[in-house]
């Protein structure tokens, strides 16, 4: 049975600077393929760069995202992410707000962490770049790193890093067409 994300709305979040190209473009284009409205968010409305050469232009700011509409927040990593998004407040409140609401969440890469930020993942399972500091995050709140590329824990999903931008951004399908089977199912 196929199921339609024509009424699926996704929000990818990446820094202004220093995200990782795959990390938001990969995702961005499975989540198109599959029907699915797809918004990108970030502290600024203005052309965010990517660190492969990368560039798009954000359809919201952070704090402009409607966590009632959506139906995943998606984090992309890089190298930006740590320095511009690990402590946005906003971000971490739409995290909290997502996942008090059931929406899945993703996070991949460095960015990982920002659930862990959030408060969201105590006695949680995830995965993270192996970075020192990003695994101390995830260590001090409460959360089970786990060294496998991607991770699914409810209604969480991690991912490692870049090489694992395409079999992330699928983990998030997989746990929207659950959902969409679900709904019709009853």
């Amino acid at each position: 049975m196929e199921f339609d994300l024509g009424n699926t709305e996704i929000v990818l979040v990446a820094a202004p600077e220093g995200f990782r190209d795959e990390e938001l473009f990969v995702p961005e284009d499975v989540f198109s393929a599959a029907g699915a409205f797809v918004l990108t968010a970030s502290t600024t409305k203005k052309t965010i760069n990517g660190s492969e050469g990368g560039s798009t232009d954000p359809d919201l700011h952070i704090e402009d995202i409607n966590v009632d509409d959506l139906n995943a927040l998606v984090i992309a990593g890089g190298r930006g992410a740590r320095q511009y998004l690990w402590n946005d407040e906003a971000l971490l409140r739409k995290v909290s707000e997502a996942n008090e609401k059931g929406k899945i969440i993703g996070a991949i890469c460095i960015s990982g962490a920002i659930p862990a930020i959030a408060g969201i993942m105590r006695g949680r399972k995830g995965t993270v770049y192996p970075d020192p500091e990003a695994l101390e995050v995830l260590k001090k709140a409460g959360e089970t790193y786990v060294g496998e590329g991607v991770v699914v824990d409810g209604n969480v999903v991690t991912g490692a890093g870049p090489e694992y931008a395409k079999e992330f951004a699928g983990m998030i399908l997989a746990l929207l067409y659950k959902r969409i089977q679900t709904t019709v199912q009853r």
